[in-house]
């Protein structure tokens, strides 16, 4: 491994990274001290050797066999949030979306709400596209500045990260260090009865005090998940010590110690009862990374 500034660290383990809490370890785990010391270690890594980005491990199963060549987890270095003008906001990629949309109200800039209910960091759901209650990080997006897995540091606008649902086409192994968003003129107090009913609205519908993964599947065109799940009969399901909640069932929690074999075995079995019950062929939303055991 090339040398570093930050920590760098073998077999590291990723369970207790994750909300799972299930999985095996990295084989590497890099925690770079500033996007610099990131730049320079992909620079020099081989380019045989696979990187993957971690944020806060809220929409991820991390296979028991654990995860080849080195994960990056951004630190406190990454979670700075910037107020640029009465619009905009520069975001670290490993700030959160709670410090994002509450920095945001401070400024009295509205429309990025909708971050507040998204369990991850900026990096995470820059990536995929992260959404929620009406609205998409393409929808406030300006640029992301990436360190990609070559070493070379650049900005994509949003046109360039060619968002669709769920989805950008941002390349594997680049790592998101920034991005800029920009919503609008807004009174502090409005955007703070936005998030509390966001927040409300999470808590009553969602298993958040469960080891899940948050949701599951991505919604076909015209369906929700939830209700597929539910028409198949999937409520409560197990398999070994995962189940698909009863609150709602487009989320697989970790009941009792379960691996992360169970988890994605179960997932698999509620999209066969999908499949045969309505025809529909449901998609991970969840990502799924490293080696089965």
């Amino acid at each position: 491994m090339p040398a570093v500034r930050g920590r760098l660290t073998p077999g590291a383990p990723l369970a207790p990274l994750v909300w799972f809490k299930a999985g095996g370890p990295a084989q590497w785990l890099f925690e770079p001290a500033d996007a610099d010391d990131l730049t320079a270690f992909l620079t020099a890594l081989d380019p045989a050797v696979p990187v993957m980005a971690l944020g806060l491990g809220s929409n991820l199963i991390v296979r028991d066999g654990g995860v080849p060549g080195v994960v990056v987890r951004l630190g406190k270095a990454f979670a700075g949030v910037e107020w640029l003008d009465a619009t905009t906001l520069r975001c670290g990629g490993g700030a959160s979306g709670i410090l994002v949309s509450s920095t945001a109200r401070d400024a009295g800039i509205g429309g990025v709400e909708f971050l507040r209910s998204i369990p991850g960091t900026v990096g995470g759901f820059v990536r995929m596209n992260g959404g929620a209650y009406g609205r998409e990080v393409k929808d406030v997006l300006v640029e992301a500045d990436v360190v990609l897995r070559s070493g070379e540091r650049v900005t994509l606008s949003n046109d360039q990260l060619g968002y669709t649902y769920r989805h950008s086409s941002l390349a594997d192994g680049g790592v998101v260090v920034s991005a800029t968003f920009r919503g609008e003129p807004a009174e502090p107090a409005a955007i703070q009865a936005e998030m509390d009913r966001i927040a409300a609205a999470r808590e009553a519908s969602q298993p958040l005090r469960t080891r899940t993964g948050g949701s599951t599947f991505k919604n076909p065109p015209g369906e929700k998940a939830w209700a597929l799940v539910d028409a198949a009969g999937c409520r409560g399901l197990r398999h070994g010590g995962a189940q698909v909640s009863e609150k709602h069932t487009n989320f697989l929690i970790n009941t009792d110690n379960a691996t992360s074999a169970d988890i994605e075995a179960l997932g698999e079995e509620v999209r066969d009862r999908v499949r045969a019950t309505s025809g529909i062929e449901l998609e991970w939303e969840i990502q799924r990374v490293g080696a089965f055991e």
